[in-house]
């Protein structure tokens, strides 16, 4: 219909166009109208054509597709109503459809607390499901998951969305595939226990790594990253570096089996500082696994130990004190010198470790242990120290009288210690101390003295009966514990001074960082004098002694009475004689003079007997003389006012001298002298008066014992810078209980001499020997004669002033 209108409408509007003027607007217009209504009604009836062939086509094509549809919903319920599957349906929040079942022997439930996963699911299995079916039904997110029944059952859960809904189908695996989900399970296990294993190496301060089968690094921790200054265990890998030396990896390559891995400690650096490493390496098919351990303070720790264990044994060893120690096994491990010394045991069989049944098996073989009546109940508790939480202690009596206190100690490792202590001296000195404390008490109140003690409170301790006798007081009243003060008091009665018990208690109390000592005497109301000593004693203790000496000092004042007296005696003498010796000096020398000027031819001839009492009394004289010389001589001596004057003496000249002196004297008395001395005796510094002196007064009294027609001999001789010389006579000799006495003064032998002297001869002789630092020694025997020895040493200073 339209190609055939189209035409029609085509040459009538040409038509129009060529005859503008044929039809009018009006016309025009009203048959556009009726042109538009009847191509609408054609279009219509086109449109309504096609659309019919279109629904029948739509009619085919649907029936076509709801028959396939059915034959699939027949063949989907047919897999569905298989028992290896089943599906869970949820359509936004309607309660979820079950389709399909699974096998019983999987254990699932055949109901709705099938989705009470946790009920016949393992919890892991449970909780993986749960966290998967949220993420599907609220993200849309697929999953594939293998679940785990608690009858060890094996399911593949798949979880999809599609059409708004979500499924979650459940299949019961095959043997094959039950298999491959069990690995993949097992594979899952694995890479979680080593993610765990990674993680706590991570973790750790120690130093780990892994290797290839080339020996490079694969993975560190973070540890060993630090150890090799690397910012991250990536940079370690990637620059390779190395925690061990080349040498070290070599070695632990060349060492490191699959049976037998490596296991030692290697030196190394670590941020520039030298570092032990106890090192494991394990080779496994991959490569190599490895860990370290900073072993370096163990190892100073180590060292210090062995140092210490070292020297303690050198300690214990240099005791006295014998020790022994035993390991776990009752062992002897460790025994000390004093150990050896205390039981003299075989070095060869202490260096065996015997054990420690052992070793007092030997003892007791050696009759070295007491004896005892059950020795195997005594070995039994002796050892059970091994099983002893405390410190065990025994007393031993050994049979070689031996006394032993022994200290058993048991290690919290196991083993023990023994210690022999040797209490033989000690319980000797207790013995011995509470046999002198027994004494000394009993010796203490038998005492005369006062003897009391004080302690540092100042209570006193002990007091002896003597003391309360001596102060008038009880024994209540000086019983132990009562104190300074109120025995002050108790004492009041007998001496109340300040300078008394008052003293004592300040001396017994003080707090001086110096104790101090103090003695004295006190002189009661009684009469009694009491010498007092305040003596300080260990353990701050201190001692209070009275010695009552009232009749020492009763006696001792009339001694002093009696010594003035004869002090006074005794310098009224000495003023007399030296008196008197002075006064007769003048006169006898005034009776010489004359006698010798009576002799003088000018004044007369004498008869006969005058000139006989004239040499009677110029002798006379003479020897008066001599005798108030020595008086005084020796008078001088004892007021220490004599002074040698000294110089240097030609000792031939001096000999001479003397030879000349005693000229007269030997004459008289009919002997002769005899000298021998070397031809140069040489010089000595001396006082050449009183040398001449001894050496007359020793050759005067040789001559006045010597028998008529005898000789004396006078030898002399040097012994270095000393001058020796000895008088020898031939006299009747002194015995042995004279000699002590013929230095002493006016001691005569008047009876067995020829003529009678005062005895001051050889008193003046030791005076003056002893006045130059001489000796003089006098040997003799009854019959046998008498020598005299003189040693005169040679003085340093050149001269003193001589005393007249």
């Amino acid at each position: 219909m339209a190609s055939i209108a189209q035409p029609v409408f085509a040459q009538a509007a040409a038509d129009a166009a060529q005859s503008p003027h044929l039809f009018t607007s009006t016309q025009v217009v009203g048959f556009s109208v009726v042109i538009g209504v009847i191509s609408a009604a054609l279009l219509s009836t086109l449109w309504v054509v096609r659309q019919r062939g279109n629904l029948e086509s739509e009619g085919r094509e649907i029936r076509s597709a709801l028959s396939d549809a059915q034959q699939r919903i027949s063949q989907y319920q047919a897999l569905i109503a298989d028992k290896n599957r089943r599906i869970v349906i949820w359509d936004g929040d309607e309660r979820p459809e079950l389709l399909g079942q699974l096998p019983a022997e999987t254990g699932a439930p055949q109901d709705n607390e099938f989705l009470a996963f946790g009920l016949w699911l393992k919890p892991r299995s449970a909780s993986e499901l749960d966290r998967a079916i949220d993420g599907l039904r609220q993200s849309a997110k697929s999953f594939d998951i293998v679940v785990e029944t608690h009858r060890e059952e094996v399911l593949e859960a798949q979880g999809r969305v599609s059409g708004g809904r979500a499924f979650v189908r459940f299949v019961a695996l095959n043997n094959l595939r039950a298999e491959l989900a069990e690995l993949k399970i097992e594979r899952d296990r694995l890479m979680s226990s080593i993610s765990a294993f990674q993680g706590l190496l991570d973790s750790i301060d120690l130093p780990a790594w892994q290797r290839d089968t080339e020996g490079r690094l694969t993975w560190v921790n973070h540890a060993y990253g630090a150890a090799v200054d690397a910012s991250s265990p990536d940079e370690a890998i990637a620059e390779g570096r190395e925690i061990l030396t080349t040498i070290a990896r070599e070695r632990i390559r060349a060492v490191a089996t699959p049976e037998s891995p490596f296991h030692d400690k290697i030196s190394t650096v670590i941020h520039g500082n030298r570092t032990f490493l106890d090192v494991v390496d394990v080779r496994v098919p991959s490569g190599s696994a490895g860990i370290a351990v900073d072993v370096s303070g163990i190892e100073t720790v180590r060292a210090e130990l062995e140092r210490t264990l070292k020297s303690h044994a050198e300690t214990l060893d240099h005791l006295a004190t014998p020790v022994a120690i035993f390991d776990g096994d009752q062992r002897l491990q460790f025994y000390n010198q004093a150990f050896v010394s205390l039981w003299q045991l075989d070095i060869a069989f202490l260096e065996s470790k015997p054990d420690n049944a052992e070793l007092l098996e030997r003892l007791r073989a050696a009759k070295k242990l007491p004896d005892q009546l059950s020795w195997k109940t005594w070995k039994e508790t002796a050892l059970s120290v091994y099983r002893a939480l405390d410190t065990q202690s025994d007393l031993w009596h050994l049979p070689n009288g031996q006394t032993l206190r022994v200290f058993a100690t048991a290690h919290p490792q196991g083993g023990a210690t023994w210690v022999f202590e040797n209490l033989t001296e000690q319980v000797d000195l207790e013995t011995r101390y509470n046999t002198l404390v027994k004494v000394q008490g009993e010796t203490i109140d038998h005492l005369s003295e006062g003897v009391a003690v004080f302690g540092p409170d100042g209570r006193i301790r002990l007091s002896n009966p003597a003391f309360r006798a001596l102060w008038g007081i009880t024994e209540a009243e000086a019983k132990p514990g009562t104190h300074i003060r109120a025995l002050g008091d108790a004492c009041a009665p007998s001496y109340d001074r300040p300078d008394g018990w008052k003293t004592f208690a300040e001396l017994i109390t003080s707090f001086d960082d110096e104790r101090r000592s103090s003695q004295g005497t006190l002189e009661l109301f009684s009469g009694l004098v009491l010498d007092y000593a305040v003596i300080p004693l260990p353990n701050a203790q201190t001692m209070l002694t009275f010695v009552n000496m009232t009749d020492s000092v009763r006696a001792e004042r009339a001694l002093t009475e009696k010594n003035d007296a004869l002090r006074k005696a005794d310098e009224l003498k000495n003023d007399f004689v030296q008196h008197v010796s002075y006064e007769l000096r003048s006169p006898l020398t005034n009776i010489i003079g004359f006698t010798d000027l009576l002799r003088t031819p000018g004044l007369g001839d004498l008869n006969e007997r005058q000139a006989e009492y004239i040499d009677h009394i110029s002798t006379s004289s003479s020897v008066l003389l001599t005798l108030v010389n020595d008086i005084l001589d020796l008078a001088t001596v004892d007021a220490g006012i004599m002074r040698l004057n000294y110089s240097e003496i030609d000792l031939g000249d001096l000999l001479d001298d003397v030879s000349i002196q005693i000229a007269d004297r030997l004459q008289e008395s009919g002997v002769t002298l005899e000298i021998t001395a070397p031809a140069r005796l040489g010089s000595i510094i001396a006082d050449p008066q009183r040398l001449k002196q001894i050496l007359v007064k020793l050759l005067s009294n040789a001559a006045n014992f010597s028998p008529e027609g005898a000789s004396i001999a006078l030898a002399c001789q040097r012994e270095g810078t000393d001058f020796v010389f000895s008088v020898t006579d031939q006299g009747p000799g002194i015995s042995q209980e004279m000699i002590s006495t013929v230095f002493d003064r006016f001691a005569t032998g008047a009876k067995s001499g020829k003529r009678g002297g005062a005895g001051l001869g050889l008193s003046i002789v030791d005076s003056f020997v002893n006045l130059h630092n001489g000796q003089v020694v006098i040997d003799s025997q009854p019959g046998k004669g008498t020598t005299v020895i003189c040693r005169i040493p040679s003085a340093n200073l050149p001269s003193y002033a001589a005393a007249e």
